[in-house]
């Protein structure tokens, strides 16, 4: 008897054990909270800010970056060559996990930053947050010994990822059907001399910069709203080695790739909590302390509101990897333009697609000229200004605000999107106005781009293919 009592104890402590492991592991498997990463302004990134350059020089900036951004767009359609969409099945979540984002100035790539925890034991990297790539990858090195570690976690005085310290760290093999044929349009490599060398990419962007290295899955660890940590394991990443251009030399540790396709990790991320992501951007002039969060799953920020919710279509296979939603006009002072719709149809050449990376917003020429004609009728008393780049600038000495009619972006189903007068009038130097949209020309998709979003909630829900939005602070 005494040895079945203990034969029992032994049995109930292995009940408790498994149990508490099984509780464990929830943390992980059924994340309670949301994923939230910190939006900061782009001022805010000491490697970005400049106390010298003036509004006008950051708008300059902003001109030559969406250049190269629309530029990329337009490349990324006529390849049609795209993964598929996300937002298939996914395993609902009970809520999110909220990140801090920062805006960076100037970047190439995407106008917001935020910092990303890889690896085991994790290391930490600012990456930039990029809705039009694929691909998650940052500075890194593997099986190069102590030589590359002579300056701790640092080479010239950037942070790397030592992939050799981390035990989740798996490379790609080369010879996988995976890096042969599922990622060559992340622009994998052929070359494999032994079947377990790393899957080789080579990322080009069409600014000219790139980034090369192989592919891997790790684990990624991420701050939830309760205080606790999650852990998203076998997401795929570039372990790159080698990487220039513009965009990468200004502080910046990698690209988050939030793009809609099979492999970003929004994706991932969405998988596991609820299919949803969202993001509210504070006015682009804002102070250094401003920020919000980047958050994938349930938005339970206490970010103020200050309207109603609209909802309308969210489009995830016509123009992808980009999200797109189905405008089918504008109107200025309640009246609507007169544009043709296949600027809207994106069969017929057009489309429009919402971009946090892009700054001004772009319309394709059969828009464009409805939109500036009416805008520039109402500030013609005030004297032409010529800036450099910039298609309408005004003197705004003595501006009166109310003399501009509202713009409004009319989707199909009935929704409307009412931008403040300040994302599409916008200040560019003391006493000088500009009109905030870039021709694009025809065939192009439109785009919205992230003055325009500003002060407003968003959110993108991949199940239900929506997109909501709100008028809010961003506070």
């Amino acid at each position: 008897m005494e040895g079945q009592g203990r034969l029992g104890l032994v049995f109930l402590l292995l009940l408790l054990l498994l149990s508490l492991s099984q509780s464990l592991n929830s943390v992980e498997e059924e994340h309670q909270n949301s994923l939230k990463l910190e939006l900061i302004h782009r001022h805010a990134h000491p490697q970005l800010n400049s106390r010298h350059k003036t509004q006008l020089d950051r708008l300059k900036e902003l001109l030559h970056h969406d250049m190269i951004r629309l530029n990329m767009i337009a490349h990324k359609r006529r390849l049609g060559q795209n993964p598929p969409a996300a937002g298939g099945t996914v395993r609902k979540s009970n809520g999110s996990i909220e990140m801090p984002i920062n805006s960076a100035r100037d970047y190439g790539l995407g106008e917001y930053f935020v910092s990303f925890k890889v690896g085991t034991p994790s290391q930490k990297f600012t990456l930039v947050v990029d809705t039009g790539s694929e691909l998650t990858w940052m500075n890194c090195r593997y099986r190069c010994g102590t030589r590359c570690r002579e300056n701790g976690r640092r080479i010239n005085r950037r942070p790397v990822f030592w992939a050799d310290l981390s035990s989740t760290f798996r490379p790609l093999p080369c010879s996988t059907w995976m890096c042969r044929v599922e990622l060559m349009n992340l622009f994998s490599l052929t070359t494999c001399p032994t079947p377990l060398n790393p899957c080789n990419f080579d990322y080009r962007y069409i600014d000219g910069s790139s980034a090369s290295g192989f592919f891997a899955n790790e684990t990624v660890t991420l701050d939830v709203t309760n205080g606790q940590r999650v852990r998203l394991h076998d997401v795929l990443i570039g372990c790159s080695n080698s990487f220039k251009g513009i965009s990468f030399d200004k502080g910046a540790d990698g690209v988050l790739a939030l793009a809609n396709s099979k492999y970003s990790f929004t994706t991932k991320a969405t998988q596991h909590f609820g299919g949803k992501f969202s993001y509210c951007l504070v006015d682009h002039l804002s102070h250094k302390s401003a920020s919000n969060y980047l958050i994938f799953g349930d938005n339970r920020e206490e970010t103020s509101l200050l309207g109603e919710t609209r909802h309308t279509k969210l489009e995830l296979n016509l123009i992808r990897p980009f999200y797109a939603v189905n405008v089918v006009g504008i109107s200025i002072g309640d009246k609507m333009l007169d544009i043709p719709l296949m600027a809207w149809d994106a069969t017929q050449g057009g489309g429009t697609v919402l971009d946090s990376g892009t700054s001004l917003t772009m319309l394709s020429d059969p828009a464009y000229k409805p939109v500036m004609a009416a805008l520039e009728a109402s500030v013609t008393k005030y004297p032409r200004v010529k800036l450099d780049g910039v298609p309408y600038c005004f003197n705004s000495t003595r501006f009166d605000s109310t003399m501009v009619p509202k713009l409004v972006i009319h989707f199909a189903d009935g929704a409307r999107f009412e931008p403040f007068l300040k994302s599409y009038i916008i200040d560019a130097a003391n006493g000088v106005k500009c009109l905030g949209f870039m021709p694009g020309a025809w065939p192009t998709s439109s785009v919205i781009g992230n003055i325009m979003q500003q002060n407003h909630l968003w959110e993108f829900d991949l199940v239900r293919k929506t997109l909501g939005f709100t008028r809010s602070t961003c506070t």
